[in-house]
């Protein structure tokens, strides 16, 4: 019983670079000439190369009949048993080598595609290039274990397959992340045009070309000239697949690719890092070129242990860096955890942010502060940056190595900041963010990459591939060093940890607020009372406390002597408490009488007040090893007592918050016509003295400006810096309040402080 073949193709439309990256190529409908192929399902013959009858010398009527009739009994039986050991899913294999009928000999490939067998016979070449493949490979995997570098290992490589091959050129081709790829080893004669270093456009290997590549690591094409011979297929049979085939004919726009660099015959072996294509060996001849079965077996080795060489040398070099970044991102996730202060656990001294991800320059915008480090974009620079990734769709992470061209500002600052890396930490668009700096390149590329395509000579409306290879150079500006995918996925987890912590403090903080404002409740209540306790620690408490300090004193200076040492120690004792006592009390009434004396305007010289400041000061001072200078300071109508406190409070201070061996303080007064750029707060009278104290102590962040005027309130532990009640600063913005005027400070973390303040200089009402 006979079948009537049908032909089965896959593309109708003629191939040409406007569709060649949709064409399937894995389904051409035909194979090289040099061979025939026979797809079985079970014993029946589906489909058959047309040169199949004539390349074995059989009949025609194959379709439909089992082995039996391809191949004589002897050798369909050693077909039919080198097919029973199994190992052929996806994996070509050579069965035997032999002839058919007084033809050949043949190589006899075979693999397993679903429910299909598919047989390939290649005639063997005559004059095999490699008559002791074994040796030759053995030796070539030695030297490729010994390579250390990975130049070494694509080197040898290169030049063990044109050993096993004599091809004229052999090329070991690396693939970019932008599909480009660069010849970087090469192994030629002394009349062939070197191709070194040569890049070219990733539209030369399409991407189902790549996907090929990965599934079938050889491919070999023995003349391009060839002319397809085409499958015939019984009735309703699908198109072959025919990725794992050694014989599957290739796409047109392929062969002219070729024929246009002058080539007669080429292989390509995969070089694969895991499942992905690092790159190809890729051998071109001059003239046509058949190899055996046994010869590109021992390629396929070549490049399978170059693969494995590979693999481990980007591993080593992957984990080195990855140690690298767990190393910097450990480091700064502890200080994450254990600073009380975000913005400086993150560009903090010793803040590992910029080793992270191996950056020159590094910003972070939280709470709308922008503080950089290393080489940035300007301040402003940074802002509008920011402004700009909060408006991307996907802002939580991102990372390009060619900022201008999604951003065309940048093309202001390229020398710093070509690749960026940012990560999101709010929606109020705080981020941070990564710089590496432009990487001037000059790239040879084969060929022009701007006119990778031509009109076909024949003058039909047909793009076809370019026939100029000649290196052509160009100079690649606006791009940095990429951004690994380690660096990328080390962002996205900083991002998960910062976020963490936002939302943890901001838990904290609204807790903190609540149980602030519960404390304000109650002391509003406690103030209103405040006046009365003050009378009643005046007159009920400080007249008792009196007597027992006179009586105590009275009792040791007249009976002293008939008291043993412990009698006169515990007198001794209670008069010194009696006296604490009564500084306590008198501590404790001083922020009261603030608002309840009356003020006692007169014009006072501020210098005077000042010498007596420094005088009652004159032993602590000394102690701390403090200096103080004071420039000419203005006559004011002032309360000359409570000036005196103010500056005694904030000289004070200054001694006290410090860790300098040596502090300076400065006290000094800016008058009306020399503030210059002195920024003052708004109500502030343009004919206003403003009068400063300054030193050089551990300085205050901007956003506890507001605490440190509320009674009570310390920044630091009750230990710290000498203790207290926290009461000065209140007092000293008391007094400046009741003279109509106002105090700010200026601050700059750790480098030290200056409170200004305003002294109307005339009286104010006491319910003011």
């Amino acid at each position: 019983m006979t079948h009537e073949p049908t032909r089965v193709t896959a593309l109708d439309a003629p191939v040409d670079l406007t569709n060649c990256d949709r064409e399937p190529i894995h389904v051409p409908g035909a194979v090289q000439p040099h061979g025939a192929l026979v797809a079985l399902r079970g014993d029946e013959v589906v489909q058959i190369s047309e040169n199949l009858p004539e390349l074995l010398g059989v009949g025609a009527g194959l379709l439909g009949q089992s082995l039996d009739a391809l191949l004589p009994p002897e050798l369909a039986a050693q077909v039919r048993s080198a097919l029973s050991s199994g190992g052929l899913e996806r994996n070509p294999l050579l069965l035997l080598n032999a002839a058919v009928r007084g033809r050949g000999p043949f190589d006899l490939t075979a693999h397993c595609l679903g429910d299909l067998t598919i047989l390939e016979f290649e005639s063997t070449p005559v004059q095999p290039v490699v008559t002791d493949a074994y040796s030759l490979v053995r030796s070539a995997l030695a030297r490729m274990n010994a390579a250390a570098t990975l130049d070494h290992v694509v080197e040898v490589a290169a030049q063990e397959v044109q050993t096993l091959t004599g091809f004229d050129r052999v090329m070991v081709y690396q693939f970019a992340d932008d599909g480009t790829g660069t010849v970087i080893a090469e192994k030629c004669g002394p009349d062939v045009t070197p191709y070194l270093g040569l890049r070219y456009p990733a539209s030369d290997i399409p991407q189902q070309a790549r996907a090929l590549y990965v599934q079938n690591m050889l491919r070999i094409i023995t003349d391009v000239h060839y002319r397809p011979a085409r499958l015939l297929a019984l009735p309703g049979e699908a198109p072959l697949d025919m990725s794992y085939c050694v014989l599957r004919s290739v796409s047109p726009i392929h062969v002219e690719y070729l024929k246009n660099m002058g080539v007669g015959a080429s292989m390509s072996i995969s070089l694969l890092r895991g499942a992905q294509l690092w790159g190809l060996i890729a051998c071109h001849h001059g003239s046509p070129r058949a190899l055996s079965a046994n010869v590109r077996a021992a390629c396929e080795l070549v490049g399978q242990v170059a693969s494995v060489q590979l693999s481990a040398w980007q591993e080593r070099q992957d984990q080195t860096y990855q140690l690298q970044l767990q190393g910097a991102q450990a480091q700064l996730m502890e200080r994450l955890t254990d600073a009380p202060d975000l913005m400086e656990a993150l560009v903090g001294q010793g803040s590992p942010l910029l080793e992270f991800v191996d950056a020159t320059g590094a910003v972070v915008c939280l709470d709308g502060e922008v503080i950089r480090m290393g080489r940035t974009p300007g301040t402003e620079q940074v802002r509008a940056l920011q402004d700009w990734l909060g408006s991307q769709p996907e802002a939580d992470v991102v990372h390009t190595r060619a900022l201008s061209e999604l951003y065309p500002p940048a093309a202001a600052f390229t020398d710093v900041a070509s690749g960026l890396l940012g990560v999101q930490l709010s929606r109020r668009r705080d981020y941070v963010a990564w710089f590496r700096p432009e990487e001037l390149q000059t790239v040879t590329w084969g060929g022009d990459p701007s006119k990778p395509v031509q009109i076909a000579e024949d003058g039909a409306e047909r793009l076809s591939p370019r026939r100029s290879f000649e290196a052509w150079q160009q100079t690649v500006r606006g791009r940095s060093v990429a951004w690994l995918p380690e660096e990328v996925a080390a962002a996205r987890t900083l991002r998960r940890a910062l976020l963490n912590i936002v939302v943890r403090r901001a838990e904290e903080l609204r807790t903190l607020n609540d149980d602030l404002t519960r404390s304000n409740q109650e002391l509003a209540r406690s103030n209103a009372d405040l006046d009365a306790f003050a009378y009643v620690a005046s007159h009920d408490l400080k007249e008792p406390l009196r007597g027992l300090h006179n009586y105590s004193a009275f009792l040791l200076e007249t009976y002293a002597q008939q008291l043993d040492e412990d009698g006169a120690a515990k007198l001794r004792t209670l008069v010194r408490l009696t006296q604490r006592m009564d500084d306590l009390i008198d501590s404790l009434l001083l922020y009261s009488r603030v608002g309840r004396v009356e003020l006692n305007f007169r014009p006072t010289d501020l210098n005077e007040v000042l010498a007596d400041v420094l005088d009652l000061l004159s032993a602590r001072l000394e102690q701390a090893g403090a200096h103080v200078t004071a420039g000419p300071l203005p006559t004011l109508n002032v309360d000359r007592v409570r000036v005196g406190e103010v500056l005694n409070n904030l000289i004070s201070n200054a001694v006290k918050y410090t860790e300098r061996a040596q502090p300076q303080i400065e006290v000094g007064a800016v008058a009306p016509a020399d503030r210059g750029d002195l920024t003052v707060p708004a109500g502030v009278p343009d004919d206003a003295w403003i009068l400063f104290v300054r030193d050089d102590g551990i300085g205050i962040r901007e956003r506890h400006f507001e605490n440190i005027f509320r009674i009570f309130k310390r920044l630091h532990a009750r230990d710290q810096f000498g203790g207290g009640t926290g009461a000065g600063l209140t007092i000293v913005k008391k007094i400046v309040d009741r003279h109509g005027g106002q105090v700010w400070p200026v601050s700059t973390y750790g480098a030290g402080t200056t409170f200004y303040f305003t002294l109307q200089g005339s009286p104010v009402p006491e319910d003011a």
